[in-house]
């Protein structure tokens, strides 16, 4: 079974949570929501090219993509900014001192939704291209 919607429907969610966090002024938790958005919507690719994706990195994710898929440069910048924001937003120690809420700000969760944002239409686009292509049960006969 092929859970790549699912994986594109979850990452939907978490950007619609980096947005309510953004709106109460928890931006460090809207840039992690953003990263796990993004996280999630190369992985719903991956799955329905039949792979395995494991790992965080939004970058590395789109690096393992196969050849025929056409990333433009633009994205994978995009994706590693992203990365950045997986565990500093989280935990104290990615600081020197402070709490991370103290380290984040409206413009960096408005550029981390809009980066996550680019990367989910990319994800979208991809997986029902793949989809388009994919034999059906009844097809196969």
């Amino acid at each position: 079974m092929n859970r790549a919607v699912d994986w594109l429907r979850q990452a939907e969610r978490d950007l619609q949570q980096a947005m309510f966090s953004q709106q109460h002024g928890m931006h460090e938790w809207a840039c992690f929501a953003a990263q796990q958005a993004a996280e999630k919507a190369v992985k719903a690719i991956h799955l329905q090219m039949g792979q395995d994706a494991w790992g965080h990195s939004i970058l590395r994710l789109l690096k393992q993509l196969p050849d025929d898929v056409d990333i433009p440069a633009e994205l994978l910048e995009v994706a590693a900014v992203l990365d950045a924001y997986y565990i500093p937003p989280r935990y104290p120690n990615g600081f020197s001192e402070g709490a991370p809420y103290e380290y984040y700000t409206q413009r960096q969760s408005s550029e981390a939704i809009e980066y996550a944002g680019q990367i989910l239409q990319f994800a979208r686009a991809e997986v029902a291209r793949r989809r388009e292509r994919a034999p059906r049960r009844e097809d196969l006969g």
